[in-house]
């Protein structure tokens, strides 16, 4: 279920806060990607199977088809009443897609830094080191989860070794060695709607001690790392990403495996990836872009720790006081950003999609002009495999870990014991794995939307409806209270 749009993923990683907190309902169908994807779904679909022999996999077609149904209330609505005037609102469910809708994007993005910070990252400096790859590598990740896990496990081992290794040189080590662990979210989308598998990592600015014998637990804080430190860094995670590609054989032809298992995907990631038109006669192609000469710059020639080397780009100049836990909740919003931002669309009068970029270009680039064939194929390239996990942990954060716990409660506030009457039925209560929507955009935007706007009361939901004769008869009860032709006026619907 979902109450209203999602966040702009043009946000900045600290400094973004909306404009004004007002809730305004979205309609779905108004939007430009609903518009292109419900007209050109199935021509799209047609020509990846004319283009390539077979067409996208069957997991890539079934997100693009839930999309037309995320906010659509002929699928299915909730009822939100008002007790004092009597309004009613209906609130349409969601898709919960996982590849580029921009609500269920947005409401991940704010449910999963809310748990992070509730939940997991204790009160101590985090910075932010973030790992870009190869373009070969990019594309073998996008569908090899498996190689992905592996080439994170690379970087995370180095990060935790660098800090532990830090610590030692500052004389932490008996009673026991120093522990530190990462989280960490993998993007799959990068500037110009590009597939760029890279990785978004939260690492302590130092590293936990804990006493064997009385599992008393301490944090050490350690000096934020040079810009020597980063380029030795990236040469160490280089050099062994290297050497597991070619123990895995695959250095030689990196490009074969999913060519041969899903043609059509295969096309379509390689030119998300370099850039270009996948489908048509135009295949191989540059998008279209919009300059602003006096916008171009030439590329800063050093930036503050960040290093590049042979494709591998280490930055790790983003970092949190520990005392500053709203500014960790931003960040971790900005790691889970959904891939595309609706107010960045705009739908031109030839057809096309006008795309805004959320920082122009060296070249002074703003805008990309994509045909709706080609922003159907961007979005594919950008949906995960299906039970892929997009976060993972590392180190104390992992969920096995033995001394997780201690880490995890660090410096938190102990929460109030159970009430006498309700200890013995909740003896081992926990946090609750998913938050109300109206919670999240409440605490994320500081929007009441369950603030009634005829008289200011509160409305709470009154039932769920998923029977489609009774969507039917609501529906055309409420389309009847307008023209006999017209559709439903949208403040019916929402």
């Amino acid at each position: 279920m979902q109450l209203g749009t999602a966040p702009s993923s043009s946000t900045t990683p600290l400094g973004w806060r909306p404009a004004t907190p007002v809730y305004e309902p979205r309609c779905a169908e108004a939007t430009v990607l609903h518009r292109v994807l419900s007209r050109h779904l199935v021509p799209f679909l047609d020509q990846a199977r004319t283009d390539e022999g077979q067409g996208v996999p069957l997991f890539v077609e079934r997100e693009l088809r839930r999309f037309l149904a995320c906010g659509d209330l002929r699928r299915g609505f909730a009822r939100v009443h008002c007790d004092d005037c009597h309004k009613d609102r209906l609130v349409p469910f969601s898709c919960k897609g996982r590849g580029f809708c921009p609500s269920c994007g947005g409401r991940r993005m704010a449910e999963r830094a809310a748990h992070l910070v509730d939940h997991v990252l204790p009160p101590v400096p985090f910075r932010q080191w973030v790992l870009s790859l190869p373009y070969a590598l990019r594309y073998r990740m996008a569908y090899d989860h498996e190689l992905c896990r592996a080439v994170l496990a690379v970087m995370t081992r180095a990060l935790m070794s660098f800090q532990r290794q830090r610590a030692k040189k500052i004389g932490i080590t008996d009673p026991t060695d120093p522990h530190t662990g990462t989280v960490t979210v993998i993007q799959r989308f990068g500037g110009g709607l590009r597939l760029n598998v890279h990785f978004h990592t939260l690492l302590p600015d130092g590293v936990f001690v804990i006493d064997e014998t009385t599992g008393a637990t301490s944090f050490i804080e350690l000096p934020p790392p040079t810009d020597d430190d980063v380029a030795r860094l990236v040469l160490t995670i280089g050099r062994r990403i290297a050497r597991l590609l070619e123990r895995r054989g695959l250095l030689t032809d990196p490009y074969d495996d999913q060519a041969d298992e899903a043609p059509a995907l295969a096309a379509l990631q390689q030119a998300s990836i370099r850039g270009v038109r996948a489908l048509g006669p135009e295949a191989g192609r540059l998008v279209a872009r919009l300059r602003n000469p006096a916008l171009a710059r030439p590329a800063p020639s050093a930036r503050p720790l960040h290093a590049h080397l042979e494709g591998f780009d280490l930055h790790a100049a983003v970092a949190i006081d520990a005392d500053d836990r709203d500014a960790l909740e931003r960040l971790c919003r900005y790691l889970g950003r959904p891939a595309i931002a609706q107010d960045h669309l705009k739908q031109l009068d030839s057809g096309q999609v006008r795309v805004e970029l959320r920082h122009p270009w060296s070249d002074g680039t703003t805008h990309l002009d994509f045909t709706p064939h080609e922003l159907i194929g961007r979005l594919a390239a950008f949906v995960p495999r299906p039970r892929v996990n997009l976060v993972l942990y590392h180190g104390v954060f992992a969920p096995n870990a033995k001394h997780r716990s201690a880490v995890v409660s660090y410096g938190r506030e102990a929460e109030p014991a159970p009430a006498a009457d309700n200890a013995a039925a909740q003896p081992n209560a926990s946090p609750p794995r998913y938050w109300a929507w109206a919670d999240l955009m409440r605490r994320a935007f500081g929007i009441d939307v369950l603030e009634c706007p005829e008289c200011g009361g509160r409305m709470r939901v009154l039932t769920t409806i998923t029977d489609s004769k009774i969507i039917s008869a609501i529906l055309d009860h409420l389309a009847g209270r307008g023209p006999p032709s017209a559709p439903p006026p949208p403040s019916l619907l929402h």
